[in-house]
């Protein structure tokens, strides 16, 4: 995992085992730019799962820092995931788990199903 976010991605890695989901992968990568930071099966569904962290919400939060850029370089990289795993693209899902420190604490927020376009 990248060093800046291990600490955040292992925190969202927990999360959601403990909401069942099967951790298939991390850090998967379609050439040295393109990366799923998670790829998990939950519900018989492969789950594609952006992390954004922030220590500050003034200019804007972590999953509104998705830029359209960023949008096609995980779509295809999913793609070319479920290529090379033999997925349908009608079992898959994307996911962003936002998380924003604050001075002692923190807020993980999971967004479900998002759009990649």
């Amino acid at each position: 995992m990248k060093k800046s976010g291990d600490h955040w991605e292992l925190l969202a890695i927990e999360y959601l085992k403990s909401k069942w989901y099967y951790i298939k992968e991390t850090n998967f990568k379609f050439s040295i730019f393109w990366e799923i930071d998670i790829i998990a099966e939950w519900n018989k569904k492969t789950i594609f799962i952006e992390v954004k962290y922030r220590t500050s919400n003034i200019f804007w939060t972590g999953e509104e820092s998705i830029t359209q850029k960023k949008l096609f370089k995980l779509q295809k990289t999913i793609e070319y995931y479920c290529v090379k795993h033999h997925i349908d693209l009608e079992k898959i899902q994307f996911d962003v788990i936002s998380i924003s420190k604050w001075e002692k604490s923190y807020q993980l927020i999971h967004y479900k199903n998002q759009n990649l376009s």
